[in-house]
């Protein structure tokens, strides 16, 4: 009996076949990209190549694979843009890393009638100049969710949105059109006349605000790596905190228990009466707003914003305000210095720990949004192959520039894949990009025989694997060897009578994963198995054993 085996270690972080393949699914899943934006006071600089600059990835060295400087004009005619023709699509057109991605943030809550009024025309003129060809642009309110934004191209589809709805701004309403905030005030009385009532509005609207920017952080964290531009109109927040006062408040009487004509139960109050509504609701908010911990929020956004690669250009659509309080309901002058000090604090702040810029404390609205529009024009991509871990953790990133005097702002850190993680997406990709099964399996066996021809022939026995997904509605992980008996004269002898080929799997453990026997014809030298593992298999190392059998007297290689 004649015995030809051959061991092979297999580096599965199972690859996605491709039309080139990379030598390991690593690779792909270690690619980083990088926007910088490099300013001498205050002006972009536009002239900087790759040598000048370094990229630290946990302080240490990273070598700059890509390099291009982008230079945006966003006068292209509205009519030349091509618009996303579904949510999915422009969904997908996020990803692209020289479109940049706007949203626009309408703080309904934190902003009054005239304020919407006098940010329009300046916002409008802003989006025309700063979108550009392959910009994407959204809006989103705290009533929204992030998964609600549609992005365009076209700034005039937010500009007639802006124009249509120019009295977004619900700070001053005398009236809520919020059925919550009515119920408050059904429960506590007006906001004009009950503090309790006002406060419990402003923190639940606070909370709105800050749990809707976080949504839309992490959304757009996971939509794409490079940087997202959130212009956030705002008169900014006070950030409350715990409040013992809140929650001990007295509420008003409680309204009277009786039995409900139709269902003969009890019920608190008459139902076809709004003036009874049950406290039950309202108390229950009033001790939850009363817990609330903005700060502690507050101090997550920036964390999120960081690793999402997103930063806030805050605006303060009051220009430059002298008192915070309506001048019908004004607060005493040390507190309402405090105040306004408070909320200008948290604009600058959110921008300053963002890498933005922040509009407030001046009357040129125009003036500061050109600003934006300056700083957003012009800036470097580049990309590199992290030495870092597929670990799941934050890692951070680095950007200098050696020419001196140059300010540099870039996304401080990402957050690695996990090896589970990075299989996953890729499978997703492979799926999408193939979706016949037979092209996927012939680019990964094409992948696996390519290497053979350039094989010394006096080997009895040559093996090549590969990995790869097959598609399909659950993409699974599969390997498939490609093997090839010796070519010599005195090999082909020993196989002329054909052979039996056995190929087995296991982890590095020793551990049987999955095994294939395949028959090879007389005359013939090749043969091809696939194994579909099962369980599916994970990121990690795998060996692969191949041998082939004929006749009565055995050998091996090791």
């Amino acid at each position: 009996m004649r015995i030809a085996s051959i061991v092979t270690l297999l580096a599965v972080a199972v690859v996605a076949a491709q039309d080139q393949p990379r030598p390991t699914f690593r690779t792909e899943a270690n690619y980083v990209r990088v926007d910088v934006y490099p300013t001498k006071d205050g002006v972009p600089v536009t002239d900087l190549t790759q040598d000048d600059f370094e990229v630290l990835e946990d302080r240490v060295p990273q070598k700059i694979e890509q390099f291009e400087r982008v230079l945006v004009r966003g006068n292209l005619a509205q009519e030349m843009r091509r618009e996303p023709n579904t949510v999915a699509q422009s969904r997908a057109e996020l990803a692209d890393p020289r479109a940049r991605v706007f949203v626009i943030f309408l703080d309904t809550g934190h902003v009054d009638v005239g304020g919407s009024h006098r940010i329009r025309q300046p916002l409008i003129d802003t989006l025309n100049r700063i979108v550009g060809e392959n910009d994407l642009v959204g809006v989103m309110t705290p009533e929204m969710s992030a998964l609600d934004v549609t992005f365009a191209r076209r700034s005039t589809t937010i500009e007639g949105f802006l124009t249509r709805n120019w009295p977004w701004g619900d700070l001053d309403r005398l009236f809520p059109v919020d059925p919550v905030e009515q119920d408050y005030e059904i429960c506590y009385g007006p906001a004009q006349t009950s503090p309790l009532t006002a406060e419990m509005i402003a923190r639940r609207r606070e909370k709105l605000t800050l749990d809707a920017l976080e949504d839309l952080v992490v959304y757009l964290r996971g939509a794409r790596e490079e940087r997202k531009a959130i212009i956030t109109i705002t008169d900014g927040w006070l950030l409350y905190g715990p409040s013992r006062a809140l929650a001990d408040a007295k509420p008003p009487t409680p309204p009277p228990i009786g039995i409900n004509p139709g269902t003969g139960k009890p019920q608190i109050g008459d139902r076809n009466n709004p003036a009874t509504l049950p406290q039950s609701n309202c108390d229950r908010d009033r001790l939850n707003l009363a817990q609330l911990d903005d700060v502690q929020q507050y101090r997550q956004l920036l964390d999120e914003a960081n690793r999402a690669n997103a930063s806030f250009y805050p605006v303060d659509p009051r220009g430059l305000p002298v008192f915070d309080s309506p001048i019908n309901a004004p607060l005493p002058l040390d507190v309402d210095v405090a105040v306004l000090r408070q909320r200008v604090t948290t604009l600058r702040t959110l921008a300053e720990y963002t890498d933005g810029l922040a509009m407030v404390n001046s009357n040129d609205l125009a003036g500061g949004l050109r600003r934006i529009v300056d700083d957003l024009s012009s800036y470097y991509l580049m990309g590199f192959y992290s030495t870092g871990k597929l670990d799941g953790k934050f890692h951070s990133i680095t950007v200098r520039v050696k020419r001196p005097g140059i300010q540099v702002r870039a996304r401080r850190g990402y957050l690695a894949a996990t090896p589970g993680a990075a299989t996953a997406a890729a499978a997703t990709r492979a799926a999408a990009a193939m979706p016949a099964k037979a092209n996927a399996e012939a680019v990964a066996v094409e992948s696996a025989v390519a290497p053979l021809a350039g094989y010394m022939r006096e080997e009895p026995l040559r093996v090549q694997a590969a990995a790869g997904w097959k598609s399909g509605a659950a993409p699974s992980a599969a390997l498939w060897v490609e093997g090839e008996l010796g070519g010599d004269a005195t090999l082909i002898a020993r196989w002329r009578e054909g052979a039996d080929a056995t190929v087995t799997i296991t982890d590095t453990a020793g551990n049987m994963l999955a095994t294939a026997r395949v028959a090879i014809a007389q005359g013939s030298r090749s043969f091809r198995v696939a194994l579909s593992p099962s369980p599916a298999l994970t990121s990690g190392e795998y060996v692969v054993r191949a041998g082939a059998r004929s006749g009565d007297t055995a050998t091996s290689v090791p």
